[in-house]
């Protein structure tokens, strides 16, 4: 399955997709040659995560990633698209002040070929993202459940179920937009929250683990091939046996279940 668009995506056409109500998908990616793969099948946006820490390089959490290493994959990435909108983590402690943000932003786009920037935060962040939306820099913000706060949070929780928390939550996004961002994450809350988020929010809200009422979905490359390093998350499905074992064909079924709506179901979401 491919897309009959090939003209290169951009924010632009994903807000366009948001009005439209047409579901955006979004996969992660490492190297060049699934980048291609993923590209081909029609995917809107490609992020290269700082998941790579854990299921390329085998670690336990995203925390030893460097930004080095985030340039590294995000060229790799960049030679393997087309046409899909190139979203890159900022990794831990990469953008703990809005000069520090500024300076490593501009490296991921300069040395990486990112379109786009992502980082985790709620409000605190605001300055950093109002810095980066100050001189032309496209940021994705990340809320709900945020990796690199996994110490603080205490392991890899659902975020949001508590009516305090999730005011909280809302409270963030609605912050983050206004400062600038062009994008939201939101991964591991409620359905019913991050519903009420996508319908406050004029940005495209991406879920992962977040219930099927977002505009687009992204999961991890690795766990929709079915390979995980640590196992597969509850909210994602391994779309390997549903394509006869092949990559390409797993791949278009996952796009092919975003834009039909049929992934994730409520056994997918929390």
């Amino acid at each position: 399955m491919t897309t009959p668009e090939r003209s290169p995506v951009t924010l632009r056409h994903l807000r366009a997709m948001k009005a439209r109500h047409e579901p955006i998908s979004m996969l992660t990616a490492y190297d060049a040659s699934l980048a291609r793969l993923i590209d081909e099948a029609g995917v809107e946006c490609v992020l290269v995560g700082d998941s790579l820490g854990m299921v390329i390089q085998g670690r336990e959490t995203t925390l030893p990633v460097t930004l080095d290493e985030m340039i590294y994959h995000a060229q790799a990435v960049a030679r393997g698209l087309r046409r899909a909108f190139l979203i890159v983590d900022m990794p831990f402690m990469s953008y703990a002040t809005a000069e520090t943000a500024l300076h490593n932003a501009a490296r991921l786009m300069k040395e990486g070929g990112a379109h786009m920037v992502k980082l985790e935060g709620g409000a605190p962040q605001s300055d950093s993202v109002r810095r980066l939306a100050e001189q032309g820099i496209p940021v994705c913000a990340h809320l709900g459940l945020q990796p690199q706060s996994v110490h603080k949070l205490g392991g890899y929780r659902v975020q949001g179920r508590q009516d305090e928390d999730a005011e909280r939550l809302l409270g963030d996004a609605l912050t983050l937009e206004a400062a600038g961002a062009d994008m939201l994450i939101l991964e591991c809350v409620p359905a019913s929250l991050a519903a009420r988020v996508r319908e406050r929010l004029s940005i495209p809200v991406i879920g992962i683990g977040a219930g099927p009422d977002c505009d687009g979905q992204v999961l991890v490359l690795y766990d929709v091939l079915g390979i995980s390093f640590s196992g597969r998350p509850r909210f994602s499905r391994d779309f390997m046996p549903e394509s006869g074992g092949s990559l390409r064909g797993a791949i278009q079924a996952y796009v092919r279940a975003v834009r039909e709506k049929s992934f994730p179901t409520a056994g997918e979401s929390f």
